[in-house]
């Protein structure tokens, strides 16, 4: 009689076992790469944003007109969400305030990305960075 090699019930299930176990580690360490890349993108399209504010200034000389209802909410100037190359939307993008002279630009994190810690990004015209609605114990050098 041929014996043939082949695994157990309970070789299967430990084995099952521990790949639940390591998904279980990894994934919350995978969402928070995620968000922590959504995050850069949306730094680096407020960038992009207060360059086209600045070169709005440069052509109105005031900052005012650049959104939609002229000193606060929807751009009419940039793009609304990021990221900017389409896809997915993880951030809304709006002029939170505007005067001649200054504006305060703002990042609010959407869908996936609505429970990052670092909850909303700002931008200012004089390049100072700021976190709105972050978790407890969550600083500015950890979301910028």
């Amino acid at each position: 009689m041929k014996r043939y090699g082949a695994f157990t019930l309970i070789e299967l299930m430990i084995t099952l076992v521990l790949v639940v176990v390591l998904a279980g580690i990894s994934y919350p360490s995978f969402i928070s790469s995620l968000q922590k890349a959504r995050r850069a993108e949306a730094k680096a399209t407020l960038m992009a944003f207060s360059n086209a504010m600045e070169r709005y200034y440069t052509q109105n000389y005031t900052y005012l007109g650049a959104g939609l209802s002229g000193d606060k909410g929807v751009a009419r100037i940039f793009s609304a969400t990021s990221p900017l190359g389409g896809g997915i939307a993880y951030y809304n993008l709006s002029i939170s305030a505007a005067t001649a002279m200054s504006y305060t630009l703002t990042a609010i994190p959407i869908g996936l990305q609505a429970n990052d810690k670092c909850g909303d990004l700002t931008l200012t015209d004089l390049g100072v960075k700021g976190i709105v609605n972050s978790a407890n114990g969550v600083g500015l050098n950890d979301c910028w």
